[in-house]
């Protein structure tokens, strides 16, 4: 694509958080993921629980179903997923079972984050070679999520 890494990192980070922001419109939680493969976005997705009435409907999850379909393989291997805040457990098993090469995600997720559940990554990286980058546009990505929680607690 002509640019360096780390700008390559801002723009499709950048592309989660239009994802985000799609939620934000909808009154969900507002996470937003993109898939990258060979430099190009093959999937978006963002959080739809409370529209679709499905706790699996998280931004990754709809992401990677889209995905999948459009690869026609459950295995991701040279794919990037990234995600405006910390993948769940759920979401971080599913981006381990499908074989990503790398996560990288915004904000840390203090709550439900899946680095609060597991004792040592190092572990994981010993049998799954998922590559992890955290804090890449970490201030846009809290800055959504503290607009949305703002938002729902001002709310009658």
């Amino acid at each position: 694509m002509g640019r360096g890494l780390s700008k390559d990192i801002n723009f499709f980070m950048s592309e989660a958080i239009k994802e985000a922001r799609k939620a934000l419109e909808k009154n969900e939680v507002p996470v937003g993921a993109v898939i990258v493969k060979n430099g190009e976005i093959i999937s978006r997705g963002y959080n739809l629980r409370e529209t679709k009435k499905d706790i699996l409907c998280h931004a990754e999850i709809v992401a990677i179903r889209k995905a999948y379909r459009k690869l026609g393989d459950w295995r991701f291997y040279g794919c990037t997923i990234y995600v405006t805040l910390e993948p769940c457990i759920m979401c971080f098993g599913a981006i381990l079972q499908a074989r990503f090469d790398k996560l990288i995600y915004g904000a840390s997720n203090h709550e439900e984050g899946f680095s609060r559940f597991i004792c040592n990554i190092e572990n994981y990286k010993k049998w799954q070679k998922l590559e992890i980058v955290a804090g890449i546009m970490k201030e846009e990505s809290e800055e959504i999520i503290r607009r949305f929680f703002t938002n729902l607690r001002s709310s009658p």
